[in-house]
C-alpha cells in the first residue's frame, strides 16, 4: 500500500524524522563530555566527575640499577577523585623516600668498596569489598633495603562514601582498647590453628620467644563483606617476626565478626556491620 502525502510540509517532516532521530541519539565522546563539563556555568567539579567515571586502575612500575618500584590500586579507587589523589601522593612520597635511601646506600657501598644491590618497594592495593557506604582496600608490601633478605608488610584503608573520608578500620571502633578486648581471644585461637596447620607448635611458656599473643590493634586490620551490603568479615594480617621467626613468614588470621566486635563499634557505624551468630 502506497501512502500519498497531500500536505507538502507534513511530507517533509515525516521524511526528515529518521535523520533527526539519528542526530539526537549521537553519543558524546569522552573529550566532548569533559569539554561540556568545563564550560562556564557548568556545575563545579563536573570535569573532575567525568574524568573519574572514565578512570582506570593505576599501575606504576620502575626498574633500574638503583631501585625497583611498583605501586598499583584498583579501578574502584581510581574513580574516587579524592582517594586517587591521596594514593598518587602516597606513591610519590614512597618512591622519593626509596630513591633517597638507595642513593645514600649506593654512595656508601662505593666508598667502602662493597657491591650495591638495588633497593625495592613493591606495593599493591586491592579491593576487599565495596558496600553502599564503604570501599575497603588491602595492601601487601614487599621491600628490600640491602640486608640479608626482604621484608613483607601490610596496609589498610576504608573510604567512607557518606562523608567522603579516608579511614583506618580501627577508626570505626570506640577505642583501640575496646577492639582489643573484643578481638583478642579469637585472634589467639586463630593463631594457634594457623600455626598448627603449618606444623608449628606454639609454645606459650613465659620467657619463650614469641610466646605472647599479639595486640590486635597493633596489627593490620582488613574488613570485608560476604553480601556486598554489610561488613561481616575481619582479617588480621601479621608480619614476620611478630609471632614467629622470619622463616615462619607472615599470617593472615580470619576472625568471626562477633557481637562483641559490633558492640565495640562507634554507634554511627554499627548499622553497617552484621555480626555472625
Amino acid at each position: 500500500m502506497t501512502t500519498t502525502f497531500r500536505h507538502p510540509i507534513a511530507a517533509l517532516l515525516l521524511t526528515s524524522l529518521p535523520l533527526m532521530t539519528a542526530c539526537s541519539e549521537k553519543t558524546q565522546t569522552p573529550a566532548e563530555k569533559a569539554a561540556a563539563a568545563a564550560v562556564p556555568g557548568a556545575p563545579p567539579g563536573g570535569a573532575d566527575d567525568v574524568a573519574a567515571r572514565q578512570a582506570t586502575a593505576s599501575n606504576v612500575r620502575e626498574a633500574n640499577d638503583l631501585v625497583e618500584f611498583s605501586y598499583s590500586y584498583p579501578v574502584e579507587a581510581a574513580r574516587i577523585p579524592a582517594l586517587a589523589k591521596w594514593l598518587d601522593n602516597d606513591r610519590a612520597v614512597k618512591r622519593d623516600a626509596l630513591v633517597a635511601e638507595a642513593r645514600r646506600d649506593r654512595a656508601a657501598a662505593e666508598k667502602e668498596g662493597f657491591p650495591y644491590h638495588a633497593h625495592s618497594h613493591l606495593q599493591s592495593w586491592k579491593r576487599i569489598t565495596s558496600t553502599p557506604r564503604f570501599l575497603s582496600l588491602s595492601s601487601e608490601i614487599g621491600t628490600y633495603m640491602g640486608g640479608a633478605h626482604g621484608m613483607q608488610g601490610f596496609d589498610t584503608l576504608i573510604w567512607d562514601r557518606n562523608h567522603a573520608t579516608r579511614l583506618k578500620p580501627l577508626d570505626l571502633f570506640t577505642s583501640p582498647a575496646a577492639f582489643d578486648n573484643a578481638a583478642k581471644d579469637d585472634l589467639c585461637a586463630g593463631i594457634e590453628r594457623a600455626k598448627a596447620a603449618r606444623g608449628v607448635t606454639w609454645s606459650r611458656e613465659p620467657g619463650t620467644p614469641f610466646a605472647d599473643c599479639p595486640v590486635p590493634s597493633a596489627q593490620t586490620i582488613w574488613l570485608g563483606s560476604s553480601d556486598g551490603r554489610y561488613l561481616d568479615r575481619l582479617t588480621i594480617a601479621i608480619g614476620p617476626y611478630e609471632i614467629g621467626p622470619y622463616a615462619e613468614g607472615s599470617y593472615k588470621i580470619n576472625l568471626p565478626m562477633s557481637a562483641a566486635l559490633v558492640n565495640a563499634l562507634k554507634p554511627e557505624y554499627q548499622r553497617d556491620f552484621l555480626p555472625i551468630n
